[in-house]
């Protein structure tokens, strides 16, 4: 399958590509429940008794009572349906 102007097997090949890129990620990644030495955000030092209690902690206190503070929007549910639903 061609597509467009891409050799054969192009989209496969990006596609694996983009899969072991992914994969790559994931494995250098702490493993869940492991918690890190130094803050994900601003690199202090987490300490002893918050790595203890809180298994697999990522920020240290002050990071995360800011993002705990952070307005998050979230998307609402489209109660109506869709268009398509609505022509029936």
């Amino acid at each position: 399958m061609a597509g467009g102007w891409a050799r054969d097997g192009a989209v496969n090949e990006q596609i694996e590509a983009s899969i072991q890129d992914e994969l790559a990620r994931l494995k250098a990644r702490p493993k869940v429940g492991e918690s890190l030495t130094h803050c994900a955000e601003c690199e202090e030092e987490i300490p002893e008794a918050r790595r203890v209690a809180i298994p697999g902690v990522k920020l240290c206190i002050d990071c995360q009572q800011d993002r705990d503070a952070r307005f998050v929007a979230r998307g609402g549910i489209n109660r109506r349906g869709s268009k398509d639903s609505q022509l029936k």
